[in-house]
């Protein structure tokens, strides 16, 4: 059965190999190139906090345009199109052309054959997703020396650690069970570019909720020092300890009747802060950049697991 899977499937194992590769050398290429150029106009000093290195950073990433434009669709586009191209043919394909019949009928048992299918091309995307973790992580360093965001970007988040392994694995059982459903290819892929949107919005939303949120009182600013963590919320807090939304005290121009530019809006927060006002921060730090890691793998692989077990039981309900 192992040989037989290779057979079918050996195109879309090639091509996302091939893909893989490109990829590679895309991100090998412009970290070696960014490595020089960083060093010849980095100034002294870098990498570190002044504005000089934070300007070489934009440069960098002008010059990098179209590789960043890559990375930042990459996230959501690559589980796609692996439940596309992967998972919704598995079974849909089976059924549109009638050879589930011949298959289905041989010395393996239907049960087997999902087995093994399911296995081995699960397994294959997710170490799949694993190495592009692997490409991503030793590439990101090279035009993020100074500080690294990869917990407070969600999009660098799902594409380092576990998160592209388990994504890819998600996205493939999802297609299995929709062609297992609709027994067509074209609307099991559909349903997957859907399923996959949906599901990375729904746990952006939920992933407040992975841990208890930290709080911090800021004096003198609104902004966390640390630009790597999760906001979660904000209030501000009167000079009696009690938190309110909008705070209203006299001297203090309203923000509303100030105007939306920074200049104004910082000149309303210092009048507040000057009044005895704190702001108060609540958000997830980076060190808690694992913990949000496994919390999302668990989630994913388990409903993977039951993405799984639902096209068995359709298949094996309904074989023909």
């Amino acid at each position: 059965m192992i040989w037989v899977t290779w057979r079918q499937h050996r195109a879309q194992i090639l091509v996302t190999a091939g893909f893989l590769a490109l990829l590679g050398l895309l991100l090998l290429g412009s970290a070696v190139e960014a490595g020089r150029y960083a060093a010849e106009h980095a100034p002294p000093g870098c990498p570190g906090p002044d504005v000089a290195c934070g300007e070489l950073e934009v440069a960098l990433g002008r010059r990098y345009g179209a590789v960043y434009t890559i990375f930042g669709w990459m996230p959501l586009v690559a589980p796609a199109l692996i439940g596309a191209f992967w998972g919704a043919p598995l079974l849909g394909r089976e059924y549109e052309r009638g050879t589930h019949r011949l298959a289905w009928t041989q010395s393996v048992s239907v049960r087997r054959w999902l087995l093994v299918k399911l296995s081995v091309l699960g397994a294959t995307v997710t170490a799949g997703g694993l190495l592009l973790s692997l490409m991503v992580s030793l590439w990101r360093p090279v035009f993020r020396k100074g500080a690294d965001s990869t917990f407070g970007n969600i999009g660098v988040f799902n594409m380092v650690g576990v998160q592209p392994g388990v994504w890819w694995l998600y996205a493939f059982m999802l297609g299995v069970a929709a062609g297992a459903l609709f027994r067509r290819t074209l609307p099991a892929m559909a349903l997957v570019v859907a399923g996959v949107t949906v599901t990375m919005f729904t746990l952006f939303q939920l992933s407040d909720h992975y841990a208890e949120p930290v709080r911090a009182e800021l004096s003198g600013d609104v902004l966390l020092a640390d630009p790597d963590a999760r906001l979660v919320g904000a209030a501000w807090v009167e000079p009696s300890g009690r938190e309110v939304t909008e705070p209203s005290v006299g001297g203090c121009p309203h923000r509303a009747d100030m105007g939306r530019s920074d200049r104004n809006a910082r000149a309303w927060e210092a009048c507040l802060f000057g009044k005895g006002y704190r702001h108060a921060v609540y958000y997830h730090p980076p060190s808690k950049f694992w913990r949000f890691q496994w919390t999302e793998a668990g989630i994913l692989t388990l409903a993977s697991a039951a993405l799984a077990g639902l096209a068995v039981r359709r298949t094996l309900r309904r074989p023909g």
